[in-house]
């Protein structure tokens, strides 16, 4: 009997258990239950602050305005890393907490790979004739 591909991957396409990269794992839910559903909780919260970001800035991080800057988007992002990195190297809480800081690099970090695989294309050529 042939298994209808499409129907099992669309039922797993939003667990990271049937993820190619990681198909080879073994079930972590069987050997580290506590663990798996602690990672899976703090993950869903970094989603869940970079979805209401980038809402709340329109997508600005992945489709820039450009009017100062005209760095390209990635290069962008890696200044923004280094930022939040030095704030944390700093220990500078005044403006925002250590746990602050981790949340946007985690977030910083996702858009960087959203980024490289899916918006690198060349940026228009300024029209200064």
């Amino acid at each position: 009997m042939m298994e209808d591909k499409r129907t099992n991957e669309n039922t797993n396409k939003d667990d990271p258990l049937r993820n190619q990269r990681w198909a080879s794992m073994p079930n972590p839910k069987e050997q580290h239950g506590k663990a798996y559903f602690q990672i899976k909780s703090k993950g869903q919260e970094v989603i869940d602050m970079l979805l209401k970001k980038n809402i709340q800035y329109g997508n600005s991080v992945l489709e820039p305005n450009r009017i100062f800057s005209k760095a390209d988007s990635s290069e962008q992002i890696k200044v923004r890393i280094d930022d939040k990195l030095n704030r944390l190297i700093l220990g500078n809480d005044s403006m925002e907490s250590d746990e602050d800081i981790i949340f946007d690099l985690i977030g910083y970090l996702i858009l960087l790979l959203v980024h490289q695989e899916h918006y690198t294309r060349p940026l228009p050529e300024d029209d200064e004739t």
